[in-house]
């Protein structure tokens, strides 16, 4: 038990609802850091953004900061505004972090994105040097280089969530899962890629661990469920879940491309992404391996949850939710 006072930013998101949750349970005093004033499992709040004036009493007694909240990628976008992404993600978190700086913040956690690094054949780690290649990505990996370089606090740690999934209705998982259940979700060939993923509650214990272990400074680590998942066994693990028959059929690769194709152009014309282009049929059918072996080598994390078993509980919430 504890009564260190710990920061939460993008408190009230999926991911972070949840770490608030843990954090109390754990003994900490939580202070959210919220767009617009809300209840959750935090003893106070604070509103503030990050691009504009923080409030002078946000960082009182504050030891600890889990830095959640930015820019998300958005997938709706057909193109990426460079400056906000910059603006909200990495100037937001250089603010953040003067003004750990300044109170005296001693751990700084920082939730980045595996997509702060470009993409190489097979599985990735923290060694990957290539560089994002889209601005929501650049701007992650300039926030980590001042969370890690920039000397603000003593202990500064960078988390690489891969794709997350638990019990939210946001997101590509809860949509593939909603259109599957719908019939509106074509059966996928087996293509063999891999795509690997994190539960939430996996995550935000992993987080805790790397704020609480003195190995941890300095460091970046991916999480990941340690396993990796082809897109047609998810297709198949969902219909199991929804007591739906896998169908016999597949609709062929060529034929998707030429779908994503036209995606594209309808997306184009509108100024706004089509349901399924090309970047679309990218991530769901595209290689997107990382391993997580040094957060487990060094902090001796180990997940507990996996997709296939998780399945039944995420439809469940879903229909509850719909």
């Amino acid at each position: 038990m504890t009564d260190n006072l710990v920061l939460v930013t993008g408190a009230s998101g999926f991911i972070g609802h949840r770490l608030c949750q843990l954090l109390q349970a754990k003994g900490y005093r939580v202070r959210a850091m919220l767009r617009r004033m809300g209840n959750g499992p935090w003893h106070d709040a604070v509103v503030a953004d990050l691009v504009s004036d923080l409030p002078a009493n946000m960082m009182r007694d504050v030891d600890m900061v889990f830095h959640l909240a930015g820019k998300a990628h958005a997938l709706t976008e057909a193109y990426q505004d460079g400056g906000e992404y910059f603006q909200i993600n990495t100037y937001g978190t250089q603010r953040l972090l003067e003004a750990s700086k300044s109170s005296g913040v001693k751990t700084f956690v920082y939730f980045s994105s595996v997509k702060s690094s470009g993409a190489i054949d097979g599985m990735m780690d923290e060694s990957v040097s290539v560089e994002a290649d889209t601005p929501y990505g650049q701007s992650k990996h300039a926030s980590e280089k001042l969370v890690l370089e920039g000397g603000y606090v003593p202990h500064p740690v960078v988390i690489r969530p891969s794709m997350v999934y638990g019990n939210t209705d946001k997101g590509n998982l809860p949509r593939m899962i909603q259109a599957i259940d719908d019939g509106r979700f074509p059966p996928l060939p087996e293509i063999n890629n891999r795509r690997s993923m994190v539960h939430v509650e996996d995550l935000v214990q992993a987080a805790v661990l790397a704020a609480e272990h003195e190995k941890s400074a300095g460091k970046t680590y991916i999480v990941t469920d340690g396993e990796s998942y082809s897109t047609r066994q998810m297709y198949e693990w969902i219909c199991e879940a929804l007591n739906r028959p896998i169908p016999a059929w597949h609709v062929p690769f060529l034929v998707l491309r030429l779908m994503g194709k036209v995606g594209d152009v309808i997306g184009s014309l509108r100024g706004r992404r089509f349901l399924f282009d090309s970047d679309a049929l990218e991530k769901l059918t595209g290689n997107a391996h990382y391993s997580s072996k040094n957060i487990c080598n060094d902090l001796g994390f180990e997940p507990v949850y996996n997709l296939r078993k998780s399945l039944p509980e995420i439809i469940s919430y879903l229909r509850v939710n719909r």
